[in-house]
Parts: structure tokens; sequence; C-alpha cells
């Protein structure tokens, strides 16, 4: 996927309190923290203000390869794909948190935490694109 130069890309680390986001632009190709969130509709929110052009969603994996998706990942999936004019697309997230950890170094602060991890695998998966 080609994306112009004003269009940015998304990460969103997931979780049931909070949702991690990151933010990378087309032309950089820099994946940087951004800001936590609380909801779907505050994500939509920030899809819309920051001109998303694609969504990098963490899928949670178990350490051996299959899928460890709850009912309350697939729903909010599913949910996000509905109500999102950006297309989503789904990465491996396996491990962001802890490399997260390495790079914070403070769990206490799990906001940044889930900022970096959103970071971690937006920026993996710009790396295994050509865009």
């Amino acid at each position: 996927m080609i994306l112009n130069s004003e269009q940015q890309y998304l990460g969103v680390d997931w979780g049931e309190k909070r949702i991690g986001l990151s933010l990378a632009d087309a032309e950089t190709k820099m994946a940087l923290p951004f800001k936590t969130v609380s909801d779907l509709r505050s994500l939509i929110a920030v899809i819309e203000a920051e001109n998303i052009g694609l969504v990098v969603i963490g899928s949670p994996r178990k350490m051996a390869g299959g899928e460890a998706n709850t009912p309350l990942f697939l729903s909010f999936l599913r949910d996000l794909r509905a109500q999102s004019a950006a297309p989503v697309v789904e990465i491996d997230e396996r491990l962001s948190s802890k490399a997260a950890d390495a790079l914070f170094g403070d769990k206490k602060n799990k906001a940044g935490r889930d900022e970096i991890a959103a970071a971690i695998f937006l920026q993996d998966y710009l790396d295994s694109v050509k865009v």
C-alpha cells in the first residue's frame, strides 16, 4: 500500500483498560509513541483528526505462534474495521510489551509502555513492507 506524504500510519496496542497509540508518516516511516486512549470512540476521533491512511493493530498471539485473540479483542477489531475510514491490518504483537519495558524501564507507567509497544510493532510493519 502506498500512502501520500500527507497521510500517516497509526499503531494500535489494544488492551481492555487502555489503548496505546503510535504514529508514523509516509515520508520518514519512523514510528513514535503518540498517546493513550480509553475506547473505540476516542480511537476513531484520532484516526479522523490525524489523517490516518492505515491502521496497524497488534494481534495477540501465543508464544508458539497460534492466535490468542479473546472475544473482546475480536469484537473491538470488528467494530474498528466497521467504523474506520482507514484500512486496518493486524500484526503479531508478541513480546512488544517486554521490548517496551526494556526501552522504557518503568513498568509503573503503563500508558507509556502501551504507546511504546504500539511504536515497536508499527515500526516492524513499516520495515517489513514496501511503502
